[in-house]
Order: C-alpha cells, then structure tokens, then sequence
C-alpha cells in the first residue's frame, strides 16, 4: 500500500537538539575536546575598546575559520552559507538554530586588525602544541624539517621584471596592504634579505611572493611553508612562511629551532632533511646548538676527472696543513705574511695549495692534477661539522630518520589534496603567516583526534 504524500507543515513548536544529531564519530566532535579557547579573550582584551556595540564573539570567528581549514573552505563568503547550512558546523561553532551567521567581512576586518596585532594565530597555533605535549605526542628526540612551495595569489600578467621596481619612490601611504607588507619585509632574513639574487619578475599584488619554476614547469609566483615536526606522531611543532628560495628556506628552520626552545624548552637530538639543509653553514650551525645532523651533506669534493677526492688528502689540525696521498704538504700560504690572515674567503672557505716543485716531481701528478701545475684543495670553515654529518650517514640511525622524515612529505600531500591549501587565498607575508599557522593548526587538530579518540563514555 503506498502510504500518504509528504506534505511540509508548520508547527507551533519544535523540540529540537544539535547535540542529539551530531554522530558520536564525527571529526568535528573529536577536533572539539582538544579546542581549547578559553584563553582567547584574555589574549585580546588589550584590543577591545571597554565603550561602544559589542563586537562578533571572537572565539566564533576562530572556530568556523578551523571549520573551514579542516574541511579545505577556502572562501570565507562559502563557509559562511556552510555554516549557516551544516548542523554540524553549527554545533562546533557553539550556535543555535536560530543564532545568526557574521558576515564574511568581519573575518578581513579582525584578521587586519586585533587578530594580526597580537598576534593570535601564533597564539593559538601554540596552544594547540602544548596540548600535544600535554597528551604524550611529542618526544622531543628527532626532528624533521622541510618545505613547501604554494602557489601566491598573484598572475605572470600583472607583473614587471625587477629592474622597473623603485623601491625608493613607492609611497606606503597609497599602495595596497600587500605592497606595504612587502616593504616592511625588505630587511627579514625569511623574504627581502634571504639573498640578493635578483628575481625575473616581480608581482604588483604581491610583491614579497617568489617568481619560481623549482617544480620543473611553468614559472609561478609563490611562498614556502616550512614545517618543523616531532617525527614520533608528525607532530607540528613550529610553521614559517618564506621566499620559495632556498636561503630563506633554510634560515626558516634556524628560527623553528630556536622559537621551539624558548617556546616549549624542546632541545632535540638530531634534526633529519633533505640535501638542500646540508651546507657547511648549516651543518655546523646544528653542530654548535648540540643537534646531529642527519643530512646529506652538500658535497663538491669528487672531481669529474676521476682524479684524486679532497678526501683523499689528510689535514692535521695542529699545523691547519693537508697531506697529500704522495705524502707532500698543501698550506694556505708557502710565505710569511707581513700580516695575519685567516685565509678564509667570503663564501667560507679556506684554500691549501701544493707546491708546483713537489708536483712536477711526484709520480702520482696524472692521479691527482693533471690539469693543473699544483693541486689546490678546499676546505669549509665548518668542515668538522661536515664530517660529522658524513660519519653519521652511516649508521643504522641515520636510515630511520631518513624514512621519519617522509613524514613532513605526507603533511605537506595532505594540506594540499586534503585540505586544498595549494594556492594562497591571502596576499602578503602577514597573509601567508594567518593562512599557514591556521592550516598547520588544523592538522594538528586532526591528529589529535585521531590519534586520541573518545572513550566509549565520553562518545
């Protein structure tokens, strides 16, 4: 028998709870037993006038943008009509059926204002790391650390090569926010000072972003995201935003490591990356801050002529002399200087050179210079660091931090496949900063929630 047409009728009252149809095993359930915002409006007191209309309830504000990071939103206008729409949402935003939605203009308006200003995003970003220490999630032995290119919300089109750019005569006070960001940043070792490699074009938008082809394509321009994580439960542990550069890249992983000491007093055994951190400066960086470094080191030293290494030679550190393999010296200088020099040029190296008399003379001159009158050798100021890294990558504790640090590799395929977070929305260092430390939050949200789920009691 087929039953009666479903007519909608109204009713004069409703019975109605969010709670009762939220599903016990929804993330957002999960997420909310670790968002802890109670601290929030302390934060920001000092950035609310104590007269006039009451403002949007900023811990609102900060639940539906994690709303919209955990579930790759990306429009601040589409979460929210999803918001408005989800009961879910709803729920984990603390909002009644009948409680309105802010316009989407009061997120630009307070992440310009109060939020940027003291800095909240970091704050909360940081809280969120202190309940994973909290729940036993960090072990605080070895690091990993890398970055991410993301694409800037900025077009090949509406750009000019540097050399039209006058930095001297832009007025901040007429230029949109991103361009004045972009001035602010001239002098930060993470953007304006990384290098002074002049880039092929720069973006009006966006001026601070990086005119890149590093993904072996079509130039772009971009950021890079760099992520220091605890390789126990890939835990996030510091996130910065820098020039897709690989100077800036790495000095980025210098201010994680020393942010994350003085944050939560974490002082790590060993920090694993990729070859691109394995230069002498880095290297021996690490090495004076007590870190292993489990990185390939950047090494020149094998020549392409087949002939003898630079580690074919042996250096004693009393004389600072190198012992060539037909048992003849190699010094920085064969004669007294009038005055003391270190020997040491601007890229850090010191140079040791044989003497053309014992090479023209010894046997093995076709094995070790054949090209050259007298063999010359290199050796980096942090050479000792080097050859820390180079005795390290042999042990059987440098292949598992190597597999640990895929890790950071699998956070950054989730925040762009999953999360959607694979072109900027925000323009701007202080954009990128919001978008990065908000996304890097979220994660670790999420794996809070998986990795401690509710109770049977608790669901």
């Amino acid at each position: 028998m087929m039953g009666p047409k479903q007519e909608a009728q109204a009713a004069l009252f409703y019975e109605f709870s969010l709670e009762d149809h939220i599903p016990p095993d929804h993330l957002l359930r999960a997420i909310d037993r670790f968002t802890d915002l109670s601290k929030i409006r302390v934060h920001l007191a000092d950035f609310y006038s104590h007269t006039g209309r009451p403002s949007i309830d900023p811990e609102l504000m900060i639940r539906m943008l994690l709303v919209g990071y955990c579930f790759g939103i990306r429009s601040e206008r589409r979460l929210c009509e999803e918001v408005h729409l989800n009961l879910a949402y709803r729920w984990f935003c603390k909002l009644d059926l009948s409680d309105p939605i802010p316009d989407h203009s009061t997120f630009s308006k307070n992440r310009h204002g109060r939020f940027r200003d003291s800095d909240l995003f970091r704050h909360l970003f940081e809280t969120v790391v202190a309940r994973c220490m909290a729940e036993g999630l960090v072990g605080g032995e070895t690091f990993a650390t890398d970055a991410s290119i993301i694409q800037a919300d900025a077009n090949k089109q509406y750009s000019a090569p540097k050399a039209e750019w006058e930095t001297a005569k832009i007025d901040p006070a007429v230029v949109p926010r991103a361009v004045r960001e972009y001035l602010e940043t001239l002098d930060d070792t993470a953007f304006g000072a990384a290098s002074d490699v002049t880039p092929k074009f720069m973006s009006f938008s966006d001026p601070a972003s990086q005119w890149t082809g590093a993904l072996k394509g079509p130039a772009f321009f971009a950021y890079s995201t760099n992520y220091l994580i605890d390789t126990d439960h890939a835990i996030i542990l510091d996130v910065e935003a820098s020039r897709a550069i690989r100077q800036a890249e790495v000095g980025a992983t210098r201010t994680m490591l020393t942010r994350t000491r003085d944050r939560f007093d974490l002082f790590p055994d060993r920090l694993a990356a990729d070859t691109a951190y394995g230069s002498g400066d880095m290297l021996g960086w690490l090495v004076n801050q007590n870190i292993d470094p489990h990185i390939p080191v950047i090494d020149r030293s094998d020549r392409k002529d087949g002939s003898f290494s630079n580690l074919d030679f042996s250096y004693d550190q009393k004389t600072d002399e190198y012992t060539c393999p037909g048992g003849n010296p190699l010094k920085k200088y064969w004669r007294k200087m009038r005055t003391a020099r270190t020997g040491v040029s601007k890229d850090g190296i010191k140079r040791y050179y044989a003497s053309k008399t014992h090479c023209a003379t010894c046997a093995l001159k076709d094995q070790c210079t054949p090209n050259q009158d007298a063999r010359i050798v290199s050796r980096h100021v942090h050479e000792a660091a080097r050859n820390k890294a180079r005795q390290i990558a042999k042990t059987d504790a440098y292949t598992d931090a190597s597999r640990r640090r895929k890790k950071v590799e699998m956070l950054f395929a989730h925040l762009k496949k999953i999360m959607r977070l694979d072109r900027l929305r925000l323009r701007g260092p202080n954009g990128v900063k919001d978008e990065f430390l908000l996304a890097a939050t979220a994660q670790n949200l999420r794996k809070l929630a998986k990795l401690r789920p509710a109770g049977p009691a608790m669901a």
